[in-house]
């Protein structure tokens, strides 16, 4: 059944890439974004489709329209961004979901929630299920986006439990590909662009805190399978690539895959409270979804470097 589904959040980089997938499907989209960290150059060939709709709204204001389902991406991402206004982006996480809870409610539409593996903070615990609480610092520099989520995660709950609401929420891990924003400040299109421009590959640390990448596509399929489960699985769920690799390995297979790039790898002092390991464990992902991604990291930094070349 073709349905009428709301993208909050999507001219960003995984909210353009749901688009596409969602409108392949013959469903109609309506694109939600004030385009602080969104770019219309994201879906602007988008704009052409009859089933698509863009409108601008910041989703800390209530949103009256009709529709099916809801997918809840709006939140600046990177530390970069969310640190630029860091009370909007308390804001954003929370009212956000507290306005998409409420059109859930008044629609009866199932709602998915994009959270985070922030949740987990700088984990004691790796790699890191769903059972685990985290370890956040609550009055640190990134806490406006980690706690941010974290009462997302809380509302999304307590709605389902008083209300009934039918919620899913997903923990996104580390997601790289096109579509990202090439000042983004995460380390996949840092040390792309880095390399691309001939500069300094910057590393903070030693090199060897780890992260686990995965290929956008792979976190497309992930969200639409458990949008669509119908054993009426919640979550939370991580949807992440379990593959670990230090930040030193990453700049070592970037840099091997621009040969002609000359830019060196300097260390620069490691930002307050960031992660020292970050690997999901994606067991209950394969058990209710029947998910696991399927894209190589040398595979998507291929894509995701061409898609640079472009817009350098």
């Amino acid at each position: 059944m073709n349905k009428k589904i709301l993208i909050t959040g999507g001219a960003g980089f995984i909210g353009s890439h749901l688009s596409r997938r969602l409108l392949r499907e013959g469903h109609e989209v309506l694109c939600v974004d004030n385009l602080f960290t969104g770019n219309k150059d994201n879906i602007i060939e988008l704009f052409s489709n009859p089933r698509f709709e863009f409108m601008r709204h910041d989703v800390t204001f209530p949103l009256y329209v009709e529709v099916d389902e809801i997918y809840n991406l709006a939140c600046p991402a990177s530390p970069i961004h969310y640190q630029f206004d860091p009370v909007q982006t308390t804001k954003t996480a929370i009212h956000g979901a507290i306005n998409m809870l409420g059109l859930a409610k008044r629609t009866r539409a199932k709602i998915l929630q994009a959270s985070t593996s922030e949740v987990y903070g700088d984990p004691e615990v790796h790699p890191q299920p769903e059972t685990y609480w985290g370890r956040v610092n609550p009055i640190g520099i990134r806490s406006c986006y980690d706690e941010g989520k974290r009462c997302a995660e809380t509302l999304f709950f307590d709605y389902h439990r008083q209300h009934g609401l039918p919620v899913r929420v997903v923990r996104i891990f580390n997601t790289y590909g096109p579509n990202m924003h090439p000042g983004d400040g995460r380390v996949v299109s840092n040390f792309i662009v880095q390399a691309l421009k001939n500069k300094d590959i910057t590393i903070y640390g030693d090199g060897c805190q780890t992260r686990s990448f995965q290929y956008v596509d792979d976190l497309i399929e992930g969200m639409v399978r458990m949008m669509d489960n119908t054993e009426n699985f919640t979550g939370p769920v991580n949807l992440g690539n379990p593959g670990e690799f230090t930040m030193n390995d990453l700049a070592r297979k970037v840099l091997a895959l621009i040969p002609e790039s000359t830019s060196n790898i300097i260390y620069q002092p490691l930002p307050q409270d960031d992660p020292k390991q970050r690997r999901p464990d994606i067991a209950l992902a394969k058990e209710k979804i029947d998910w696991e991604p399927k894209i190589g990291l040398e595979e998507g930094l291929m894509e995701t470097i061409e898609y640079f070349r472009d817009k350098i």
